[in-house]
């Protein structure tokens, strides 16, 4: 059976994961294997997503799973996202009694983050739609790989996204597991019913190149200038933890150059 939840589109076999490591066919059926199961819990300032323009000063209850779509080397969380790891298994009913219960501390909603939350649309979807109705905003931290198609079934009650846009450069992206068409498809479509902002980490000697910046804010501009842009600083992690951190006015440097084309940009990690 061909997976359908991102762009990998994997031939799944029965007892053999695929890309992602989360899904797999079973008795004819293409499966969550991380449905429910949480690695991650926390009560989490709105502006560490990050989302500079979306609540501000408002806290959000965020989780994460286990697995992810990508193979990026400077990862931060590959404790989580490189395979299956130490998880409890928390129903949709739990997170939002949970949520509901830590409004008197802030809380707006979810945030679904930490890894990749778009291998387990099941998972979002069950929670997602009785969590909008109970008046909870919905939120997507997502590296944007997932099927277009499959995103569009969620947005009706997604409040606000953060995408990945990690290079403009589609070979790059190929290196990393990734694909640019999709991502950028999904800014757009995201764009047309929530609040989206992107965060591009750069990277030396990957994406840290000023004509890039310049073309990826232009691309966004295209699609909408109103859309923020985080340039956020590397510092080594992953299969990188013996490269220097980006230095801070590179960050600066780029930054101001994609002020050029869009209106809305801070910079992360500085």
């Amino acid at each position: 059976m061909k997976c359908s939840v991102c762009f990998h589109h994997c031939d799944l076999q029965e007892g053999r994961p695929g890309y992602c490591g989360t899904r797999m066919l079973r008795e004819g059926k293409n499966v969550s294997l991380n449905y429910g199961e949480i690695t991650g819990l926390a009560l989490d300032p709105i502006e560490k997503k990050p989302l500079a323009r979306f609540y501000p000063g408002s806290m959000i209850l965020s989780l994460g799973s286990w697995g992810c779509n990508m193979r990026c080397p400077w990862c931060q969380n590959d404790s989580i996202s490189r395979g299956r790891t130490r998880s409890v298994r928390v129903s949709p009913e739990m997170l939002i009694e949970r949520a509901l219960d830590l409004r008197d501390n802030g809380n707006i909603g979810i945030a679904y983050t930490y890894n990749e939350p778009l291998i387990m649309p099941e998972f979002i979807r069950d929670t997602a739609f009785p969590a909008h109705d109970a008046g909870l905003k919905n939120v997507l931290v997502t590296n944007g790989m997932a099927a277009p198609e499959m995103l569009e079934e969620l947005l009706p009650v997604i409040d606000a996204l953060n995408i990945d846009l990690k290079t403009i450069r589609e070979d790059q992206y190929r290196r990393i597991g990734g694909d640019l068409r999709t991502v950028l498809e999904n800014i757009r479509l995201s764009a047309q019913s929530a609040h989206v902002e992107v965060t591009t980490l750069v990277v030396p000697g990957f994406n840290d190149d000023e004509k890039e910046m310049e073309e990826l804010a232009e691309t966004i501009a295209q699609i909408d200038p109103e859309i923020t842009l985080h340039v956020t600083r590397f510092f080594p992690a992953g299969e990188m933890r013996n490269t220097q951190p980006t230095p801070v006015r590179t960050v600066y440097r780029l930054a101001e150059i994609a002020r050029n084309s869009l209106r809305h940009v801070f910079v992360g990690n500085v």
